[in-house]
């Protein structure tokens, strides 16, 4: 049985597909303390449940997430605890997706702003609503940006057109966000949620022990050096032809059939 979690609706299909959404809708999902802490453990929980093959994150509502809930007071440093946690509010949510071992997909509904915004950008895959919109937005507060969106965003677009982003707090419309690579499609808003369950069904028929080794290797690389990414690729394919779904792959292809992969 699913686990249920502050501000959060969880709901997984028979094919594997785990949707976690975002539940403020009446303020545009916007970030308080206790869906700070309930993401990355639904994360946690998806990553670890074997019946789970592929994650969506989206919001409720007309917003997927307008970022921290500035009209709630926001716990910096009350105790030496919270003073000396790196990861306070939602540098949580970006090691929750990284580190599950499930491809995380943003649908990106509605508004996506601030730390909504570096939640978009941690997930491996990104959808879109034609009718949705993207902004760093944090200097609209006079703020810097958290959620790894200074990470994230220059490895995803480059530099240039990340300062521009995170500079100006500027709006990003869906056909901007398509054509500089920040989402892989963009779906008009009356078919957003079929087309995103129709992507992630497909995705979760895929292997799951290589969709995991994958998502590593990927996250890994932005580290490593090329003989270490070498080495541990090797590790990883080895670990996959071992597998029961490799040998179904093989048998599949001569039968001329769409394999079934079970993640044996």
């Amino acid at each position: 049985m699913t686990a249920s979690y502050p501000h959060l609706r969880v709901e997984t299909t028979d094919a594997g597909v785990r949707t976690i959404t975002l539940d403020r809708p009446e303020r545009l999902n916007a970030v308080n303390g206790a869906l700070a802490d309930a993401l990355p453990l639904a994360l946690a929980d998806a990553s670890q449940d074997d019946a789970v093959r592929v994650v969506v994150v989206t919001g409720a509502g007309r917003g997927f997430c307008a970022g921290l809930d500035l009209g709630e007071p926001v716990d910096m440093g009350s105790t030496r605890a919270v003073r000396l946690d790196p990861y306070r509010w939602v540098g949580r949510w970006v090691q929750g997706v990284a580190q599950c071992d499930k491809p995380v997909i943003a649908a990106i509904n509605g508004p996506a702003a601030g730390a909504g915004f570096g939640l978009a950008l941690a997930c491996d895959l990104r959808l879109m609503s034609a009718s949705a919109t993207c902004t760093a937005g944090y200097v609209r507060r006079g703020l810097s940006p958290d959620a790894g969106v200074t990470w994230f965003l220059p490895r995803l677009i480059g530099m240039a057109r990340a300062m521009d982003l995170v500079l100006t707090g500027r709006d990003i419309d869906a056909d901007e966000a398509l054509r500089i690579g920040l989402v892989s499609s963009v779906h008009p808003a009356d078919t957003f949620a079929d087309a995103v369950a129709d992507y992630a069904a497909r995705l979760a028929a895929g292997p799951p022990v290589a969709l995991t080794l994958s998502k590593r290797l990927l996250h890994a690389s932005a580290s490593a050096t090329l003989d270490a990414q070498l080495r541990d690729e090797l590790t990883q394919i080895k670990q996959c032809l071992a597998s029961a779904d490799v040998r179904e792959a093989m048998t599949a292809f001569k039968e001329k059939r769409p394999p079934v992969f079970r993640g044996a």
